[in-house]
């Protein structure tokens, strides 16, 4: 006899590892299917290309062009300024030839001429200053133009630029496609997909909690209602915390999660695949050699359980002490022995010293 939790439960791969995207963009329709084998490092799983810009509405509009309009009077007042310093240089560089003969002659003070050697080194660095300043503006003005750029007339990017590719992490099969289809993704880490090793197999059992207090990692666990023969398993941990799930009927049930293993070789098994049903039977008791009575025998009599035994014909009424007890027996502790023969479902017509015989 052995006593049982029964529940269903679910099959799920060991270990499974989700790719997302790297960086917010648009991610291309994948070539991949569920159950595509993928390399680590080899196999291109997703592919991202940068997001087209945005739609503009009209208030942002008018305020992107007047900044283009800011930003184009800002260009031109610093090519203004770039004439202005170099006619300003062009002017220093005449004053110095012209003080250098006369500064030989002793015409003119060497302070005179250090000066307008002054004045050119100083125009020089002017220029280069407001030539800088210059590519500034002219680089403020098209990135302001930028953000004028509709989503329909985004230039098309290069080859070498315009994708990432995006790798398997680890070897295994394709689980799941989050994303299959070609769509945008506006933050970086957006599930893509999910990939495991199929063959690297668990089953997982949301048990109540006031089963699971009863179970033992180690207990064995027969493994059914899949489609195929009974596998074997154990029971290899229990969760230490529980969780509020709610029944199909509507009711809130407190439940453990229990993670259980396979104990029969993989080719007992190798048909299952992850988030397949199963249905296990935990074993809490078993006993090799038991007195046992089925439970449909058993009644209440005040504070005991009795049965109605039958010898001679007879029916009788005997108290009988059970203990452990499943869905279809009960253990007899005292009351009854191997061979006793006992009336299932007795009726209310059952007395004691009541004539019975067999039905076949």
């Amino acid at each position: 006899m052995e006593v049982t939790v029964d529940d269903e439960a679910k099959t799920r791969v060991r270990h499974i590892y989700t790719v997302s995207a790297p960086i917010p963009g648009k991610v291309l329709r994948t070539s991949r299917h569920v159950g595509d084998e993928v390399i680590e490092n080899e196999t291109v799983v997703a592919v991202m290309q940068p997001s087209p810009p945005s739609f503009i509405d009209v208030r942002s509009r008018e305020e992107l062009q007047a900044a283009v309009a800011a930003a184009a009077a800002a260009v031109d007042l610093a090519e203004a300024e770039v004439r202005r310093i170099e006619a300003a240089l062009e002017f220093s560089r005449r004053e110095l030839r012209r003080a250098e003969p006369l500064a030989r002659t002793d015409a003119i003070s060497a302070r005179a001429l250090d000066k307008a050697r002054f004045d050119v080194e100083t125009n020089i660095a002017a220029l280069a200053s407001a030539k800088a300043q210059l590519e500034v503006r002219r680089s403020e003005r098209a990135s302001v133009a930028a953000r004028l750029i509709e989503p329909f007339g985004a230039a098309p990017q290069s080859d070498a630029a315009c994708c990432v590719q995006i790798r398997a992490p680890v070897s295994g099969r394709v689980l799941k496609l989050i994303q299959e289809s070609e769509t945008v993704v506006w933050w970086a880490g957006a599930p893509l997909l999910d990939i495991g090793d199929p063959s690297d197999l668990e089953v997982v059992a949301d048990l109540l909690s006031t089963d699971a207090v009863r179970i033992k990692p180690g207990a064995p666990v027969r493994i059914e209602g899949w489609g195929g023969p009974p596998i074997r398993g154990r029971v290899i941990r229990i969760d230490p915390a529980g969780f509020l799930k709610v029944s199909a009927l509507g009711i809130e049930e407190q439940r453990v999660r229990t993670t259980i293993d396979f104990v029969d070789p993989p080719e007992a098994w190798s048909r299952l695949g992850h988030d397949y049903r199963v249905v296990v039977f935990v074993t809490i008791w078993s006993a090799a050699d038991a007195v046992v009575v089925p439970v449909g025998a058993l009644f209440r009599k005040d504070d005991n359980w009795a049965v109605f035994t039958v010898a001679e014909g007879r029916v009788q009424t005997t108290l009988v002490r059970i203990g452990h007890r499943n869905n279809r027996v009960a253990e007899i502790v005292s009351g009854l022995s191997p061979g006793d023969r006992v009336i299932l479902h007795p009726s209310d017509r059952i007395r004691d010293r009541t004539r019975v015989s067999r039905r076949d």
